[in-house]
């Protein structure tokens, strides 16, 4: 039986992403371009792998990333990018024996209850194939899908049409699922006598009906279904992906006083009761625990923020920082591979690098931990219940002992025992200005 509920067959997905993005004017793959942070193939391989029996990808020459990506499923080269409809031809020895359903790394935010919807779809009595549409506010250049008595009948590109069939706003998605025989047979009759000499998918449609078979045309939001073609589509779609990761968020407990100004990250960790202010960024591999302040202008990525703890405002914490509990980070303050123990205290214009600071010591404004030698990155170590005082500059390798106390405006490059009063400064001189 097939991972989906119901279906009998075994199921396999082809994505397409052989695609460069010519019109995203970039030299990166399309399916590696990201949605809050992560490649629009790894989203569609998330759902098709809890939903599909199989999964085969096709790139392009020389995709080297891509192939990385898709692993371990089936990966096969389309080595002349001779149309979506040969692409899907180049995986036709993993198609099986069951039903093939053909998606595009493109249409990244497909939901895997309309995956199984399709799956299901193609199941019911009488359907020869399903294909994917959505009713679309402003249609553009989308293929308009024509219906007869519930029945896909043809697919009339935005140029062909008429002006009645320009306000059906019932547009083409790409996505196709058939029974691999069938499938087979129509992919093998699609010709390319059009301007490109390519071979298209959407064709198949037209193969199916002219044999007098049925094809459902199973609908889904716009949301789930526009393709990515451009930066300003997939600015949108990351609109579309945020808009998700702030409900979740929210609807998990977390309080977000202008969701609107904050962005998240899709691997983003909060847990309940963390508030987070206007204007905050949340990249990469963030786990924030319960009871966090995230004020207003910061930006965290690769780190830990536990529970109880106050970041911001104009907080910025880098990777592998890990803030303790109760701990407070504050304005204009970067942590890069610190940790910052248990109620600690950074509140002010402080560099803190490869460092680790002790439970409830205080950092004075101004500080900074001088970690690279222009050749290797070295480590500060402050104890617990230490006060370094404003100004104060640390050139690592150094430890700094329990409860000891450094004089605002030091130096320094010595290790310093525990509870000791440390200076690092040239004796202060007063002169007459006077005085000849």
């Amino acid at each position: 039986m097939s991972k989906s509920t119901n279906i009998l067959q075994e199921s396999v997905a082809v994505i397409l992403a052989a695609g460069m993005g010519t019109r995203m004017r970039s030299s990166k793959p399309k399916a590696m371009h990201p949605l809050a942070g992560k490649p629009m193939l790894r989203y569609l391989l998330d759902n098709v792998e809890k939903i599909f029996d199989k999964v085969v990808v096709v790139i392009g020459p020389e995709m080297d990333e891509v192939a990385a990506l898709a692993a371990p499923h089936q990966v096969v080269v389309q080595k002349d990018r001779l149309g979506t409809a040969h692409a899907a031809m180049q995986a036709e020895p993993y198609f099986g024996k069951g039903t093939v359903t053909i998606l595009y790394a493109d249409n990244p935010l497909v939901s895997q209850k309309t995956l199984r919807n399709i799956l299901e779809c193609q199941q019911q009595h009488g359907v020869d194939m399903v294909l994917m549409a959505m009713e679309c506010v402003d249609p553009k250049s989308y293929g308009r899908v024509i219906e007869k008595n519930g029945w896909v009948r043809r697919i009339v590109e935005t140029a062909d049409a008429t002006e009645k069939e320009k306000k059906n706003h019932l547009c083409n998605a790409g996505v196709l699922c058939a029974k691999v025989k069938s499938f087979k047979y129509w992919l093998h009759q699609i010709e390319n006598k059009n301007s490109k000499r390519e071979y298209y998918l959407v064709d198949a449609v037209a193969v199916a009906v002219q044999e007098g078979r049925r094809i459902k045309a199973l609908r889904a939001s716009e949301d789930e279904l526009s393709g990515i073609n451009s930066k300003s589509e997939l600015a949108i779609a990351e609109h579309i992906v945020q808009k998700k990761l702030r409900k979740k968020a929210m609807d998990n407990g977390v309080t977000m006083i202008a969701p609107e100004t904050v962005f998240l990250s899709a691997d983003t960790v909060l847990d309940e009761d963390v508030i987070i202010y206007p204007h905050v960024v949340i990249g990469p591999n963030v786990h924030v625990h319960s009871g966090v302040e995230i004020r207003s202008f910061s930006h965290l990525e690769g780190c830990e923020v536990k529970k109880g703890a106050i970041i911001g405002p104009y907080a910025r914490l880098r990777p592998a920082a890990v803030i303790g509990q109760d701990a407070h980070v504050g304005n204009f303050v970067e942590l890069k591979a610190t940790i910052l123990g248990e109620g600690a205290k950074v509140n002010h214009l402080t560099y803190l690098g490869d460092t680790e600071v002790g439970r409830k010591t205080n950092i004075g404004a101004g500080t900074i931990t001088c970690n690279y030698d222009g050749v290797h990155k070295h480590k500060t170590i402050i104890g617990e219940e230490a006060f370094i005082g404003s100004d104060t500059i640390l050139v690592a390798p150094v430890e700094i002992g329990n409860k000891s106390l450094i004089a605002a405006g030091s130096v320094i490059t010595e290790d310093v025992p525990e509870n000791t009063l440390a200076f690092g400064r040239a004796r202060q001189v007063n002169k007459n200005k006077t005085a000849k």
